[in-house]
């Protein structure tokens, strides 16, 4: 390389920024004693399900809010705010993921002392999700069934910065060639510390497993409030930093 050329490595430095955001963020959300967790998942694999689930089981031991991520799109938010949960959509503009300060604006926008617990669903993705710290306490991804027994040889980081791995769908586990024992021995290679459940967002089965795992995990970070959360109007936020 010629010395009149000047190289400047712009994807160290934006994680190194994003990174001091974020450790700023876990330090805001200790002291409120609300724990931020980030689900993430590819399109189709059962995001929002798992997530209104989740509420469902929880709903009556922690104050929930939830962070929607997408590209462009409501629909997710209103789903939740249906439900009476504080709900946030961040409208990303393009970026294919979130990060901490994207994160930080949507948290902005909720009353943390009111809540517990913030779900963040991400933006559907297998790629750029795994690479940007969101502050978040936890990170749990999502693989469904029909997505195959492959992907963690294909999106490694994904498992291997994931504290648990929901399996969803299983319900069509009869119907697809989907191998559990060689996802489990391929996953726990990555990463031998992660939690694997099995579950499905439309029946419910295996649900209660997954919530009594993040019961505790949200648990030991807070103490928990009694009662059910209370209904509130979900909002709106362009997240993009374009």
């Amino acid at each position: 390389m010629s010395d009149a050329v000047r190289l400047i490595e712009i994807k160290e430095e934006i994680h190194a920024d994003n990174q001091r955001v974020a450790q700023g963020l876990r330090r805001q959300l200790e002291e409120k004693k609300t724990f931020l967790l980030n689900v993430m998942s590819s399109p189709g694999a059962g995001k929002t399900s798992t997530i209104l689930r989740t509420i469902e089981a929880l709903r009556d031991r922690f104050r929930i809010g939830v962070l929607e991520a997408d590209i462009d799109s409501m629909v997710d938010a209103e789903l939740i705010a249906a439900q009476g949960i504080s709900a946030v959509q961040l409208r990303t503009g393009g970026f294919c993921h979130l990060d901490a300060a994207m994160v930080a604006k949507g948290l902005d926008a909720l009353d943390l002392d009111a809540l517990d617990v913030v779900l963040i669903e991400n933006v559907g993705n297998l790629v750029c999700p795994a690479e940007f710290d969101t502050g978040a306490v936890k990170n749990v991804m999502i693989l469904s069934v029909p997505e195959g027994d492959d992907k963690p040889l294909k999106y490694p980081l994904m498992f291997t910065v994931s504290d648990a791995l929901l399996v969803n769908k299983i319900d069509y586990l009869p119907f697809s060639d989907f191998n559990l024992e060689a996802m489990r021995e391929r996953v726990l290679r990555l990463n031998p510390h992660i939690e694997i459940f099995e579950i499905s967002a439309k029946t419910g089965q295996g649900v209660e497993q997954w919530a009594a795992w993040l019961s505790r995990e949200a648990s030991s970070f807070i103490a928990p409030a009694s009662g059910a959360a209370r209904p509130r109007i979900g909002k709106f936020l362009n997240a993009s930093r374009c």
